[in-house]
């Protein structure tokens, strides 16, 4: 059965927000949730201007809610949280939230990083045009992902502008991130990362040697890197298996 993705028809998505987690978040869920709704309107809409509807969900989420899913373990072992699509076409995000824990990492800044990349590209598969040669990911976390501010007091991630993927814009000319720590497009902080594109061929680059060695360590498998690679690794959670990718710049593989 082909399924076709349905999160671009013209409306602006409800987000069923949804805790299966069995261990504490570390923050109040309720008390988050709120928050990365504050996030949205008061802070990524006014830049990115797509906003969403956050709403907690006990039950099924409705057919047309695109999913927010906090569950204790990745399926992939070492990845934080990735993008994927159901098998209706909707997009769902995860949060895993032992493994967040155990890296020592805040689930409410996965959560956020989460939910900037998912709002602008829930497909994994839009890419900008860096120079005649490079392709950049448009992840508007990876590059500053290390990077955090407070709203209410809970920790949220930073995130790049527009700007920041418009090479044309000299250093210093404006804003490329909401902290504004970041002056030119395509740079990276010392805790961030890029996907790039060059020739087909699929990387990374990292903001620091320490960065690069932290992510050899984790295992990518299903990770929004991997469903932009020609043969990159996607698990097929419905058969609990590693499948290959569907092609450079293509959608997660949808389960069937």
């Amino acid at each position: 059965m082909k399924f076709e993705a349905a999160f671009d028809q013209g409306q602006f998505p409800t987000i069923a927000v949804i805790n299966k987690a069995t261990v504490p978040l570390g923050v109040d869920f309720d008390k988050l949730v709120s928050v990365l709704q504050k996030f949205l309107d008061g802070y990524f809409v006014p830049v990115w201007g797509y906003p969403a509807k956050l709403q907690i969900v006990t039950g099924d989420p409705q057919p047309d809610q695109w999913i927010f899913l906090f569950v204790d373990n990745a399926d992939v072992a070492g990845a934080l949280g990735y993008h994927d699509l159901t098998k209706n076409g909707q997009p769902v995000s995860y949060v895993f939230v032992k493994t967040t824990l155990a890296d020592k990492q805040l689930v409410s800044v996965t959560a956020s990083h989460e939910l900037a990349e998912m709002m602008i590209d829930p497909g994994a598969q839009i890419w900008a045009q860096k120079d005649t040669k490079t392709l950049v990911a448009y992840e508007m976390s990876d590059p500053v992902e290390e990077q955090t501010f407070e709203i209410d007091g809970i920790a949220m991630s930073n995130f790049v502008f527009p700007s920041y993927f418009e090479p044309w814009h000299k250093p210093k000319s404006r804003k490329f991130d909401y902290l504004g720590q970041l002056t030119k497009p395509f740079q990276i902080a010392k805790g961030g990362y890029l996907i790039v594109q060059e020739a087909g061929k699929v990387s990374q680059v990292f903001g620091s040697a320490a960065k690069a060695k932290r992510f050899a360590r984790e295992d990518r498998r299903g990770h929004r890197s991997e469903y932009r690679k020609p043969n990159g690794q996607v698990l097929s959670r419905s058969k609990g298996k590693i499948r290959f990718g569907r092609g450079t710049g293509g959608p997660p593989n949808i389960p069937t």
